[in-house]
């Protein structure tokens, strides 16, 4: 019995989509297999963010009293700066998409140019995000920390346009610095394993002499009402809360506390947007490395700017993952 086999040519191939499936090289599918993978560790990061979010949505810190400065400028600009980082991000993606049309069109002169720009970009926005992150590491105004966990902040009641609106005062503004002499502990004062930090600007008891001393002065807990803003105590209240919960006077945020509420709020700020930041420092190093390439003529004499192009997937991808981080973090 004779059996007729169709033929199609590729018997004996391991692949049978041919060098190029998809009319894409092997550089840009392996490109395209990290993006995809990496797409799905950012989205893994920001879904634990937003169950945690949910669980801890009464007490969240509200990113529009966090993230209020800009660099030279003293005063309260909600946003202001992390739109600035965003649309400079988003301005090097397009410059991107110029120099990878330029390599197209096999014109050097303006694919050196257009990278030159994305490079600028990106240095701009890696050092935004340090400078951001240090300023929320420093923290601005103070807050203390109860036995349970919770925050305290400090602020006053002021007429602005007619309206009265709560505002921060920094805990040294008010606190009454104490002549007595507080000791940090030291290996060699006490358990040889055991080291403690620094010491805080003011003690507890500090700030409720303080705090007795300007009766205009208020407490806000984390808690957020039924108007989207923080809950802000009587002053007799205040007082009794300072007074029997009172257990650390914190500055800034780190892994262990945070001045703006609860401290898993800065333990995924740090974890995220730094995984992000070392995305834009990589991108920007690759850029560099292509950019010299590009000056001395490499893609020239290989009549293609194909690494420019791949380069550029990765830079549109860590643009992409900015606009989920900044929807989650400053705009949500």
């Amino acid at each position: 019995m004779n059996t007729t086999v169709a033929t199609t040519g590729t018997e004996g191939k391991t692949w049978g989509g041919g060098s190029n499936p998809l009319k894409a090289s092997y550089g840009k599918m392996m490109m395209w297999f990290f993006i995809v993978s990496d797409a799905l560790t950012f989205s893994g990061f920001l879904a634990a963010y937003g169950f945690s979010r949910f669980k801890f949505i009464d007490s969240w810190p509200i990113a529009d009293e966090v993230f209020t400065h800009i660099p030279f400028f003293h005063g309260n600009y909600p946003m202001i700066y992390v739109a600035f980082m965003t649309f400079i991000l988003i301005m090097s993606s397009v410059t991107m998409v110029l120099a990878v049309d330029a390599g197209h069109h096999m014109n050097q002169k303006k694919v050196t140019w257009y990278m030159f720009l994305t490079i600028i970009g990106g240095i701009i926005f890696v050092g935004s995000q340090a400078w951001e992150w240090n300023t929320f590491i420093k923290g601005e105004f103070g807050a203390v920390q109860t036995k349970g966990g919770n925050i305290l902040q400090f602020g006053e009641y002021k007429t602005v346009d007619g309206e009265q609106k709560f505002e921060r005062v920094a805990i040294a503004d008010f606190a009454k610095a104490t002549h007595g002499e507080r000791t940090q502990h030291e290996r060699k004062s006490g358990l040889w394993f055991v080291d403690e930090g620094a010491l805080p600007e003011y003690t507890v008891d500090e700030v409720y002499n303080g705090l007795v001393s300007n009766e205009n002065i208020l407490i806000r807990n984390q808690i957020i009402n039924e108007e989207g803003h923080k809950t802000v105590l009587s002053r007799e209240e205040s007082l009794k809360q300072l007074k029997a919960n009172g257990k650390l006077v914190v500055h800034g945020a780190n892994l262990k506390v945070n001045e703006y509420g609860s401290p898993l709020f800065a333990d995924f700020f740090f974890f995220i947007t730094g995984f992000h930041g070392f995305h834009v420092l990589s991108g920007v190093v690759i850029n560099i490395i292509i950019f010299f390439n590009v000056v001395i003529g490499t893609y020239e004499r290989r009549k293609n700017y194909e690494m420019v192009e791949k380069v550029g997937l990765y830079w549109h991808f860590v643009d992409l993952v900015w606009v989920f981080v900044f929807t989650f973090f400053y705009l949500v």
